[in-house]
């Protein structure tokens, strides 16, 4: 199971930060996990979204999800704590405007 496994899976320093991801891809099992997880999507309807996948590819790639889960979970939680001090530091100029309309209007 384990070469099965590498043989679809891959870390490689300065493509995607290092994390792990579908070898021959930019897509990271952190994304696969996300849709699998989060939005309850199954290995078919994750290929409806990267259709240059193969079952076999999503389904290492949840393998080595649920083997790695804290490594994956930490990857998230990082990413989203990113996302959020970016929104904090850089405002949206639509936010930005269309503050500025609903204030206009509400006057």
């Amino acid at each position: 199971m384990i070469a099965v496994i590498t043989e679809h899976i891959t870390k490689t320093p300065g493509i995607c930060g290092g994390k792990a991801r579908i070898e021959g891809h930019r897509i990271r099992v952190m994304d696969i996990a996300l849709l699998h997880e989060r939005f309850g999507l199954n290995a078919d309807e994750i290929i409806g979204h990267y259709p240059t996948l193969t079952l076999s590819d999503v389904h290492a790639a949840l393998a080595y999800y649920f083997d790695h889960i804290e490594e994956i979970q930490e990857e998230i939680r990082n990413e989203q704590e990113y996302v959020e001090e970016f929104r904090q530091k850089y405002a949206s100029p639509l936010q930005s405007k269309l503050d500025k309309l609903i204030g206009a209007s509400a006057k």
